[in-house]
């Protein structure tokens, strides 16, 4: 259901605890991840202006860790100016090849382009993610995967593009490994959750830890 701000509300797993819980994304597959490990949570995006921070820790020449764990808590500790009490999950996601950060492509020509410079190389995942309760940080945890793209020629990209649709433009890789994203690559490092954007499991013993996970 909505509220009449138009702000998404989702409810998952057994009745709602006493302490609420707010997503601070917009991502549905961050909120699926809870979804399914029955997290009851209200999802609220925060605005906050990535690609500007991006750009600027770039020019600093910070590494991905730092920047994504400084956007998963930029995002936290801005919702939850709006909620107080509750635990607020802040997350961020950055792709990381050989020094050069990848932004979500704006449309079919960037994807393709994002796709034909990551074939045949490794790239690494940053997934952070952070809890902030009115406005001080509690927790926050960093992962990273690696992922090993195999050689794609511009057929198969022009084929794969078209099959998975528009929803792979919201993925930084332009892939959905719980998809057809499967058929991009040839090995994969880490955890699964992290490669879908959230540290889950650290993240899940937190909650139990302070009584909202089952």
């Amino acid at each position: 259901m909505s509220t009449s701000s138009g702000a998404q509300i989702i409810f998952a797993g057994p009745a709602a605890t006493q302490r609420p819980l707010v997503l601070a994304s917009a991502s549905p597959v961050r909120g699926r991840l809870l979804r399914a490990a029955g997290i009851a949570f209200e999802q609220r995006p925060a605005a906050v202006d990535e690609e500007a921070m991006k750009a600027a820790m770039r020019a600093e020449n910070a590494p991905p860790d730092e920047a994504a764990a400084a956007l998963a808590e930029l995002k936290a500790m801005r919702v939850s100016r709006q909620a107080p009490g509750a635990l607020v999950i802040g997350a961020d996601q950055i792709l990381d090849c050989e020094g050069e950060w990848f932004d979500k492509p704006a449309d079919r020509a960037a994807a393709t382009a994002s796709l034909q410079a990551l074939s045949s190389r490794a790239h690494v995942l940053v997934s952070a993610a952070c809890v902030v309760r009115d406005g001080v940080r509690l927790w926050h945890g960093v992962d990273r995967a690696t992922l090993h793209m195999r050689a794609l020629d511009a057929d198969f990209i022009e084929a794969y593009l078209e099959a998975a649709g528009p929803e792979v433009l919201s993925s930084v890789g332009v892939y959905q490994l719980e998809a057809l994203g499967a058929h991009l690559f040839t090995r994969i490092e880490g955890d699964y959750f992290t490669i879908l954007g959230l540290p889950l499991l650290p993240l899940l013993a937190f909650l139990r830890e302070h009584g909202v996970s089952p």
